[in-house]
């Protein structure tokens, strides 16, 4: 299964989701079973690493993000990944826009998997350490819950 993680800019959000997915799926030996990427739904920050607070806020769990790279969403991903997570709302619906309808059925909010009350994963860029700290935690929720869900065949369902 291929997995994709997508926020706007995909320099915070998305890259940190995908650097907290790929640590679980190594620490649980699971890495050969599953692929995943982030990317941004607009390109401003093409190529750019993520952002250094994410990064230090990331690191000091253990988390490794130095080798990612921001990258813009494309019609391509809809094909080939087989879940694409949004960080919010205003993400998902732009996913949305460029799927077909029978793409559509793949993409969901990161925070349908779980035990947050939250709907969004706020963007931290503009506010200060503890918002990359709360983003962190309620990522390593998600990603626990996704992670269970995938291995019982069930995070595409409703």
């Amino acid at each position: 299964m291929k997995i994709l993680f997508v926020c706007m800019g995909n320099i915070c959000r998305s890259p940190t989701a995908e650097a907290v997915f790929r640590h679980k799926l190594e620490a649980q030996g699971l890495s050969a079973r599953f692929s995943h990427d982030s990317c941004g739904t607009i390109g401003y920050h093409v190529g750019s690493p993520p952002d250094e607070r994410a990064t230090q806020a990331a690191e000091k769990r253990g988390y490794k993000m130095a080798d990612l790279r921001a990258r813009e969403l494309s019609k391509d991903d809809l094909d080939q990944f087989d879940l694409l997570l949004a960080m919010d709302k205003s993400n998902f619906d732009h996913i949305l826009e460029m799927a077909s309808p029978g793409q559509q059925a793949k993409v969901r909010l990161m925070l349908s998997y779980g035990s947050s009350n939250a709907v969004e994963v706020p963007d931290p860029y503009y506010g200060g350490r503890k918002g990359f700290e709360h983003v962190l935690d309620l990522l390593e929720d998600a990603c626990d819950d996704l992670l269970s869900r995938l291995q019982k065949g069930t995070a595409l369902n409703d």
